[in-house]
């Protein structure tokens, strides 16, 4: 069964299906300058929220890096916010899907949500949490990072419903398995899954936990000598990289050899499969490098655009298999 089922067949609009995908990119600017914060330790260089030491243009924030990396994440995230909101309205006034005009709320409510739990990560750093050995501030940041990754899933999907080949009536050439479609479901889960074990890491200061690679010891050991949470995670992060280059790898050979497949999705199984290996390079370097600010920055906006692209395919293989004559119903 069809995980997108539509409800009224569309007219393909150019401008709006454009002003949707030009704005789903604003947010790969935001997981970039949201990336670097982190990695240069810059997000709670401003105390206060909503509000940037108690202004809209902070003094100083344009010549020092830190002050600039996280004044420029919380404008571009208003920037982002307005963007979502414009596309909902319009989304609603002019397309008759359902489904879409839900899932265009549905950005909205997450992007606001999204807002909310990034203050709540300010003005909660000061509690510490004993029983996980961190601040609440950081317990927020967590979220914060992890429900990012489920927004850029909305925006995609927002943008790739009003695309021309997505309204075009889908006919495959052969039967698609039902098998494919669950390993590409699975793969998008476990991705999840994954970008929430790293936001973890990254925000209890465990990207070092374990500092050789791809030994996790000086000795060559497979398994860290000695153990604590930190290490404890960040050892769960690599063996997360470890199943995923299986199932991602996986996933691509059986689009390719499918002959079901549209050209598109073979092309999105090899972006899926290059992607993987420059986030396991990048991986690799930011260990090497000692989380290097502008490669740990890399990983995690090249992570992002690894899920987007397995959540896209994902999306296309559980799209219904329509004859040019098949009538839909209504709303």
């Amino acid at each position: 069964m069809s995980l997108i089922t539509p409800d009224r067949r569309p007219g393909y609009q150019p401008a709006l299906a454009w002003s949707t995908t030009l704005g789903g990119l604003w947010v790969y600017v935001l997981i970039l300058l949201g990336a670097f914060t982190t990695s240069i330790g810059a997000g709670m260089v401003f105390p206060d929220w909503p509000l940037s030491n108690g202004s809209l243009n902070p003094e100083g924030w344009l010549r020092d890096l830190a002050m600039f990396a996280e004044h420029s994440h919380r404008l571009s995230a208003a920037l982002m916010a307005l963007i979502t909101m414009g596309l909902a309205g319009a989304i609603w006034l002019r397309e008759p899907r359902a489904w879409v005009r839900r899932t265009a709320w549905s950005a909205v409510a997450l992007v606001w949500i999204q807002a909310l739990v990034g203050g709540l990560r300010v003005l909660f750093d000061h509690l510490h949490v004993e029983m996980v050995n961190t601040s609440m501030g950081r317990l927020f940041a967590m979220v914060h990072a992890t429900l990012a990754q489920i927004f850029v899933c909305l925006l995609l999907l927002l943008a790739l419903a009003l695309s021309r080949p997505w309204i075009e009536p889908l006919v495959r050439p052969a039967p698609l398995s039902q098998g494919l479609r669950r390993l590409a479901a699975w793969c998008f889960g476990l991705l999840v899954l994954q970008l929430a074990i790293a936001a973890i890491m990254r925000h209890s200061y465990a990207g070092l936990a374990i500092a050789t690679f791809p030994f996790s010891g000086p000795d060559g050991a497979l398994l860290p000598p000695w153990w604590n949470f930190r290490i404890g995670i960040h050892f769960a992060h690599r063996v997360m990289a470890l199943v995923l280059t299986v199932v991602l790898l996986t996933l691509a050979w059986k689009v390719w050899r499918s002959p079901a497949v549209k050209p598109g999705e073979r092309t999105a199984a090899g972006a899926v499969a290059v992607l993987l290996g420059l986030q396991v390079y990048l991986g690799a370097t930011v260990i090497w490098s000692y989380r290097h600010p502008h490669l740990t920055t890399a990983h995690v906006v090249v992570g992002a655009l690894l899920l987007a692209t397995t959540f896209g395919l994902a999306a296309a293989l559980h799209r219904p298999n329509l004859a040019p004559d098949v009538k839909l119903a209504g709303p």
